[in-house]
């Protein structure tokens, strides 16, 4: 068996948790290849992990891993995607970080819920992604050309709203007066689509949300579509450019450049334990069930 180990932060304390996995990992003659940037990450805080000098390093990743872990919170999943990419490694989150709806193992229950990985009790669920075409064409995005979470278009230099228009299978739906606009998968559904007033979504729906940011138009609501529809944005600033963001990756486009949304030819592979699903995550993270009355 052979796993892929990555994070992408480093927290005061973390290296316990970083160690417990290698000891749990490596008692179960689990083969486990470390992110170079995480060791380096590790080496830059001057953190001593036992095993860490004998374990090999990787830059880039191939189909022999069985599973991918990702050490951190959501944001961590997003950048553990640009690595996994179209590979269908399964990647499962401990989540060191805060809410984390996406790494499920919680610290706490490090040991007991990775072992249950290493023995294979797991279901594997698929999370849709989103890319994008641009015209005209802008090839910085080409690399690392899906979101897991959304793809939004923000204003850039200015505290002007932008115009965005949105036509859904060439049907023009809305022009927004905003300062943005979002357009997030189910997984994205519980990320700045929610902070921004969108609806929480279960992952197996196959469903796209389209969420303004900020619109001036008071009948502005956030829409749901179904994930095989596609979507085409053209937006128009006082600016010279507009920014666009697939998850965390930004790039800058001229003004009046349209985007078509849709969705990926491939999907990411998750792992889900058996005591973890989208409804209890929902109550424990949003706490639902705590109110007194009940």
């Amino acid at each position: 068996m052979k796993a892929a180990l990555f994070g992408q932060f480093y927290r005061q304390g973390a290296e316990a948790y970083v160690q417990l996995i290698l000891q749990t990992l490596l008692h179960h003659q689990v083969d486990v290849h470390v992110a170079q940037e995480f060791a380096d990450l590790l080496e830059e805080n001057d953190v001593v992990i036992d095993q860490m000098d004998d374990l090999v390093r990787f830059t880039e990743l191939d189909r022999s891993y069985d599973f991918f872990i990702s050490v951190g919170g959501d944001g961590t999943i997003l950048k553990s995607v640009t690595y996994v990419r179209d590979l269908d490694i399964p990647v499962i989150g401990i989540n060191t970080g805060r809410l984390g709806f996406l790494s499920t193992i919680p610290k706490e229950d490090l040991e007991k819920q990775l072992l249950q990985v290493i023995k294979g009790n797991y279901t594997i669920t698929e999370r849709t992604l989103l890319t994008i075409s641009t015209q005209p064409e802008d090839n910085d995005l080409a690399p690392l050309n899906f979101a897991l979470n959304e793809v939004a278009v923000n204003r850039k230099n200015s505290t002007s709203m932008i115009r965005v228009d949105v036509w859904i299978q060439q049907e023009h739906l809305n022009s927004y007066w905003s300062d943005g606009l979002i357009v997030a998968t189910p997984t994205g559904s519980t990320g700045y689509s929610l902070s921004c007033g969108g609806p929480l979504i279960d992952p197996s729906s196959a469903n796209l949300v389209i969420t303004p940011i900020a619109p001036h138009n008071l009948n502005a609501r956030p829409l749901i579509i179904p994930d095989h529809q596609e979507v085409r944005l053209k937006v128009t600033t006082g600016e010279a450019h507009f920014l666009v963001s697939l998850d965390s990756r930004i790039a800058t486009l001229p003004n009046e450049t349209e985007i078509l949304i849709k969705k990926a030819p491939f999907t990411l592979k998750m792992i889900q334990l058996p005591q973890t699903s989208f409804i209890k995550t929902l109550r424990d993270k949003f706490l639902w069930g705590e109110d007194r009355r009940n």
